[in-house]
């Protein structure tokens, strides 16, 4: 009868060291989760969580093309205040003849620049991208008919997830306007 009540006594004791450990086993998981929890609940209540794109096209300028060049440069600021990143992927322009691209500026040695076509550009979510010489900018054919400085030029910019964004830009003369 003595070795039931040790062996009863014994299995009492394991039993409260397993529901102990199993209890620590479970501590650590149920933590982790609600830590996590707390992090996206609070990620949703500000609005960011799977927010889309919202693009805003500003600024556009077009540099008045020199005497028997066939091409200029237009530039925009492009904001992104969605949660989510966009891309431009396509760009025309309204009275212009042939294909507007998108270019990325590049430096050489000797302090040469050079201009390579890119197929798109990625606008980051809750960041912009302003277009200058200096970086991105879009290549466009000139007209048939001359621009003069402060003619309106009406673009259309294709974004993957946006949609499209129409936005007129100003012709200016080259060295009127700042991009720094």
């Amino acid at each position: 009868m003595k070795w039931i009540k040790d062996r009863v006594s014994a299995v009492r004791r394991l039993d409260r060291r397993r529901l102990r450990d199993g209890a620590l086993a479970t501590l650590v998981p149920v933590a982790a989760c609600s830590v996590t929890l707390a992090g996206l609940t609070t990620w949703v209540g500000t609005g960011r969580a799977g927010s889309p794109a919202r693009i805003d096209v500003t600024h556009g300028r077009v540099l008045m093309p020199s005497a028997g060049v066939p091409e200029t440069a237009a530039f925009f600021d492009i904001a992104n205040e969605g949660g989510s990143a966009d891309t431009l992927v396509r760009v025309t322009a309204r009275g212009v003849f042939g294909e507007v691209s998108l270019s990325q500026h590049r430096m050489g040695q000797g302090n040469s620049a050079y201009r390579s076509e890119i197929d798109s550009v990625s606008v980051a979510a809750g960041a912009g991208l302003d277009m200058s010489p200096h970086g991105v900018d879009l290549t466009v054919p000139v007209p048939s008919a001359p621009w003069q400085a402060g003619d309106l030029v009406t673009f259309t910019l294709e974004f993957r997830r946006s949609g499209t964004v129409e936005v007129p830009a100003v012709v200016v003369r080259p060295g009127a306007v700042s991009f720094e």
